[in-house]
């Protein structure tokens, strides 16, 4: 087969070196062109892009596939199929229609509930019970086009985003790749996805990450796992010298209770609008990740002391 594959983020990455270890053609790989990142601000490859290179692969980062241009060099390219795996932009429909055999996407839920840019962080955030991936042929609407192939997982009860993506990631590179063999022996079939249901995965955005301890334990224990390792769901306090925003990245429900965001002991329980919070993994604003209790030495998150 010859393949356009189209991604970015490391869930993507494994999916691509699945494939080229299965023998496919990638006659070129898109993904998202470098972004400045971390303190210093420089240019960052995307997973896809650094791993693209060392497999000797032709890259693309355009901004846009809305143009003529852009367009015509994608059908240019002769492809059997285009692999989609969280690229980042959408497909105008002359790239979906470009491929012979159209567009396949490895999609991070199960459809059609989260739709969208964040399947993986929703699930968790909403409480779900399960996810999976599915592979699916992409129309000219958000996740909407028929299903392939389907793999499931439990989501823990402890399960952060993080872990999920990983989990999700060893699933959907292998259910890809099979569905790519199927396709090349005529035998992958769709099924239409149901509309009851379906629900949207919106973005991330920056203000849901401050917690609010007014929510019960659950609440923000889902909101920690959710956001776990980024952005981070966060507090902030006066804990020293000054006010500090610190990340929770792991916690744990436990019984308590006493007023919303106050300390409960000098261990990092902190009360909930009903229930408490175990503070067990945290990271301070420009500092690495560590245990709550390398945390604590010097700083005064003693009980009695109040978070927002």
């Amino acid at each position: 087969m010859r393949v356009v594959f189209m991604g970015t983020p490391e869930f993507a990455a494994r999916l691509l070196n699945e494939i080229v270890s299965r023998g496919h053609e990638i006659v070129a790989v898109y993904t998202q062109p470098p972004r400045p990142a971390g303190r210093g601000m420089t240019e960052k490859k995307s997973a896809v892009h650094l791993l693209a290179e060392s497999l000797k692969l032709p890259v693309r980062t355009p901004k846009s596939l809305k143009g003529a241009d852009a367009q015509a060099e994608f059908a240019a390219l002769d492809a059997d199929v285009a692999v989609v795996a969280a690229y980042g932009l959408l497909l105008p429909q002359p790239i979906l229609d470009a491929p012979r055999y159209g567009c396949l996407n490895l999609h991070g839920s199960l459809l059609p509930r989260w739709r969208g840019a964040a399947p993986i962080q929703r699930a968790i955030m909403a409480g779900d019970a399960e996810s999976g991936v599915m592979v699916m042929k992409m129309e000219a609407g958000l996740d909407t086009g028929p299903v392939a192939l389907t793999a499931k997982t439990p989501i823990d009860a402890e399960m952060t985003a993080g872990e999920l993506h990983d989990r999700l990631a060893e699933l959907g590179a292998p259910l890809t790749a099979q569905a790519l063999d199927l396709l090349a022996k005529g035998e992958l079939h769709f099924t239409p996805q149901a509309e009851e249901g379906a629900c949207y995965a919106k973005k991330i955005e920056k203000s849901e990450a401050r917690i609010d301890w007014r929510r019960s334990a659950q609440e923000v224990h889902n909101l920690v796992r959710g956001l776990s390792p980024f952005p981070g769901a966060f507090f902030e306090a006066d804990l020293g010298h000054s006010r500090e925003r610190v990340k929770v990245l792991r916690a744990r429900k436990e019984n308590g209770k006493g007023a919303p965001g106050v300390a409960l002991d000098d261990n990092g329980l902190i009360a909930c609008g009903a229930g408490a919070l175990r503070l067990i993994r945290v990271q301070r604003a420009g500092k690495g990740e560590m245990d709550f209790e390398e945390f604590a030495r010097g700083r005064r998150l003693t009980r009695g002391v109040s978070l927002a």
